[in-house]
């Protein structure tokens, strides 16, 4: 975009100025920060944040975002004074669960490239002498983790770019958002109307009625959190606090007691505890009311009552890990308002129903300057160098922006805050809110649910466990530690068993799907992808969607149904918002190239028919061909399935024969009860997602979002053959895959765990040469070659054959390159065109085996 577009950017807490900050640096000038309250304190979440920085995170995502924070804040100073103390941060385990649990995260820090040791109890001690030593067990120290004083730098940074000539309006709030053929053209305030080109909501907490004056759905929830601070401690006293720069003063490392849901600071000779395990206490904030134009570090909206019942527990727990503590009490405390959102994540990006309208809502202190620069990136070059996908508003479903789901989830969030949670653990709640037609059938066979955007997905079924008797002893499964365990069941072995050698149905109906038509929709498409998608209907292409500089943004298959309607099967909802986007753009500009982007996953159903004998089964219930001639490998047709029409898609998720079955809700139920009864002759058993998995990694299939990003190329992430630089036209990215090196630093390679037995989840880091050269992006055990194997980025000049380590909890597990795919390289499986079995000699496949 030209710099010398108009910006307002909502709200000038922490985010709103630094994004300012970062706007000017890459040289924009026209720039407005619109705030209800005064400058000088502005009375949000930043007003009050307590300021630790921690930057270790599961997500690598919001690890680089902190890391970054961090870095921009040490280096914003005044008069020799600056705005972070980096004395490091220290967490604690008090039982054994969370001594483990900090040996992952201390994984974590090393993939993500962050300075982290594991030390004793009594290194803890040395480090924090307030701590008791009876009780704490050891810890993770981060040295460069440190107190944000994020009220003086805010102040900071609106001196230093007012200086720049950013404007900005105290005590003005904004009443409206103005608009004009669908974009956006300003913001309506007391005072008159601020004109923009582009309009940025960095209200916090007040973000959900910012993002209703456009009709925009915000999903997060502002709660209180509790906060309190002792009266001057013993130890610590003779300790001068300067208000204005409070925090320089400390010199013990930020602490957390997760076990206990506590953290705690310095403030000069007291010390701060903040207290996630009170009941959630959700607030509207519209009710707040108008910020006044005096606001003072008592008297603000975001700082609530002290409910000093809630405090009881924290008080007693912190009493019991700092003893020192008994010598004091509590001098102050208030319930500080905070953004919650349904799964933990800040809501940034584009608004998928207004042009010019971004939103940078739900960020804490510790990711406010990261995020700042992503989104200035976003607005100057249309890219963040940092994937933030999974942060993009757009990535929630429709029945996760509703107002109660958005409360329910995002309390939880705020109770489990601290827990120890495993990758795959679900939602406790709300469940079962999207469910297949096949639904009655899976629980009737004993599906074992877990729960990912909404949709109830089956791992395994218990009904399948009576083969676990007829294995063989190659594909018996190896016994796990209690992590990997968790949300597993060795029937997952039986199933990807009968998968490879009989036939297996698996409900595929959760993966998304979008209908693209119009007499625009190839126009679009070959814009959009990396493939030539000009083939006669009837066709399937595996294809790339990448932005400007070639960073994978999504993974897709296009199907060709007729000569103006495609299908795509897609990973997420954010691919059907930027599709719908774009055609939305190109209508604009050629209205004779309308094209019509329409969610369908919900109104249709797939059932995944997989295996040696898929075809058997279809020949019983259709007389369609479904032959390589009928029906070649990436082809699609209609056929009747027992009478039902069915769009067949001759793809695998799997690497066996077989077809995608697609059909409209109301009749899944028949067909898969039509299938079901069909391969009874041929041992058919319904399979579930931990077999899918495992299989899919044999054959080397990637996944957009866990093994790939937009900080990924096609030729280093393994997928260039998804390129054609020969069709006609131009497409997104491929300028930029001309810039991208033609001998990449890195890959993403695949792994055969050495002792055929150590599991691998994700995530971990990996060890070459005894140093850090990357990590883990999605394992399994692979069932059909008998051993664990994993997907992980490596520097390129890391070799077939060579030997690497993964940390699993501390312990290293040997791990070696090898080629992929692991199984069936050829496709000869894939391409099986034997014809069905005559009915005369159809027997049980168990019989048979």
């Amino acid at each position: 975009m030209a710099t010398s577009q108009r910006v307002v950017i909502i709200g000038a807490g922490i985010v709103g100025v630094n994004l300012a900050d970062e706007l000017v640096t890459l040289g924009w000038k026209n720039i407005t920060v619109v705030e209800q309250g005064p400058l000088n304190m502005p009375g949000g979440s930043t007003s009050h944040a307590p300021g630790l920085v921690f930057q270790t995170n599961s997500s690598k995502t919001m690890t680089k975002l902190a890391k970054y924070t961090m870095e921009k804040l040490l280096s914003i100073k005044k008069d020799g004074q600056g705005c972070f103390n980096q004395v490091g941060g220290l967490e604690v385990a008090t039982t054994p669960e969370r001594l483990e649990e900090l040996k992952r995260r201390h994984g974590f820090a090393s993939s993500w490239g962050i300075d982290a040791r594991l030390i004793s109890g009594e290194e803890c001690i040395q480090m924090y002498p307030l701590l008791n030593k009876e009780t704490v067990l050891g810890g993770l120290h981060i040295p460069t983790d440190g107190l944000a004083l994020a009220a003086r730098a805010t102040q900071l940074l609106i001196e230093r770019t007012s200086e720049a000539g950013v404007h900005y309006l105290g005590n003005t709030p904004v009443t409206g958002i103005e608009r004009s053929d669908g974009r956006v053209t300003g913001v309506t305030t007391p005072s008159g109307s601020v004109p923009a080109d582009i309009v940025v909501s960095c209200a916090g907490f007040w973000g959900v009625e910012i993002g209703a004056m456009v009709g925009l759905q915000v999903p997060l929830l502002p709660l209180a959190h509790q906060y309190a601070k002792t009266t001057a401690l013993p130890g610590l006293r003779g300790r001068e606090l300067n208000s204005r720069i409070n925090g320089m003063n400390a010199t013990l490392p930020i602490l957390r007691h997760q076990d206990q849901d506590l953290y705690y600071r310095e403030h000069g000779d007291q010390v701060g505890i903040g207290f996630y395990g009170h009941r959630p206490m959700p607030v509207v904030a519209g009710s707040l009311g108008l910020t006044p134009e005096h606001v003072d570090e008592k008297n603000m909206p975001s700082r609530l009552d002290f409910t000093s019942r809630d405090f009881e527990v924290a008080w007693n727990e912190s009493q019991k890990l700092l003893p020192a503590l008994k010598e004091t009490h509590l001098a102050d405390g208030f319930n500080g308002i905070f953004s919650f959102t349904p799964d933990g994540g800040p809501i940034i990006g584009r608004a998928p129903n207004l042009e010019g309208f971004y939103v940078a809502e739900a960020v804490w202190v510790t990711h406010s300057a990261g995020i700042a620069r992503a989104v200035a990136q976003i607005l100057t070059t249309g890219r963040s160098e940092i994937d933030v996908g999974e942060c993009d508003i757009s990535r929630f479903e429709e029945i996760q922006l509703s107002r109660e789901y958005v409360s329910e989830t995002s309390q939880q969030n705020f109770v489990e805050i601290y827990d120890i949670l495993h990758p795959l653990a679900p939602k406790i709640s709300p469940r079962n809110l999207r469910i297949s037609p096949f639904n009655v059938r899976q629980r009737e066979l004993g599906a074992y649910f877990l729960e990912v955007g909404g949709w109830e997905r089956p791992f395994w079924y218990e009904a399948n466990a009576e083969l676990l008797k007829y294995l063989p002893a190659k594909w018996q499964p190896v016994e796990r530690d209690a992590w990997s365990a968790q949300h597993y069941s060795p029937i997952a072995a039986a199933e990807a068993w009968k998968t490879r050698n009989a036939v297996a149905m698996y409900d595929m109906t959760a993966f998304h799907r979008f209908e693209v038509s119009g007499p625009g929709a190839l126009y679009l498409l070959q814009r959009l992808t990396t493939s030539d998608l000009a083939k006669e209907p009837g066709s399937i292409t595996y294809t790339l969607l990448l932005d400007d500089e070639a960073g994978i943004r999504g993974d897709i298959f296009v199907s060709r149904i007729e000569d103006e309607v495609f299908q795509i099967g897609a990973n997420s909802a954010t691919e059907f918002h930027y599709l719908s986007r774009e055609a939305r753009v190109q209508r604009q500009v050629s209205p004779s190239q309308w094209v019509q982007v329409r969610e369908i996953t919900g109104s249709t159903c797939s059932i995944g028919l997989w295996g040696p004998r898929a075809r058997d089964v279809i020949a019983g219930v259709s007389t369609d061909d479904f032959s390589n001639k009928g029906l070649p490998y990436f082809g699609v047709k209609k056929v009747h399935v027992a009478g039902i029409p069915v769009l067949a898609f001759r793809k695998s998720y799997v690497g066996e024969l077989g077809w995608e079955l697609q059909t409209s809700a109301e009749l899944g139920l028949r067909l898969w009860d039509a299938i079901s009864q069909a391969g009874k002759l041929h041992g058919i058993i319904a399979a579930g997602r931990a077999a899918l998995n495992s299989l899919r990694l044999e054959k080397g299939y990637r996944t957009y979002g866990a093994d790939m990003g937009t900080e990924h190329d096609p030729l280093e992430a393994g997928v260039i053959s998804a390129v054609d630089l020969k069709k006609k036209g131009d497409f997104v990215g491929k300028a930029g895959l001309s810039r991208r090196p033609k001998t990449p630093t890195r890959r993403l390679r695949c792994l055969a765990v050495n002792d055929g037995q150590s599991m691998l989840l994700g995530k971990e880091p990996v060890f070459y040469k005894g140093e850090a050269a990357g990590y883990i992006t999605t394992a399994a055990f692979g069932f059909t070659v008998g051993r664990p194997i994993a997907y992980t980025w490596l520097p390129s000049s890391v070799s077939v054959g060579e030997t690497i380590e993964a940390e699993y909890f501390g312990r290293r597990v040997a791990a070696t390159v090898v080629r992929e795919p692991l199984y069936d390289p050829e496709g000869s499986r894939l391409l099986d065109d034997r014809p069905p079995l005559e009915a005369v000699t159809q027997t049980p496949l168990k019989s048979r085996l």
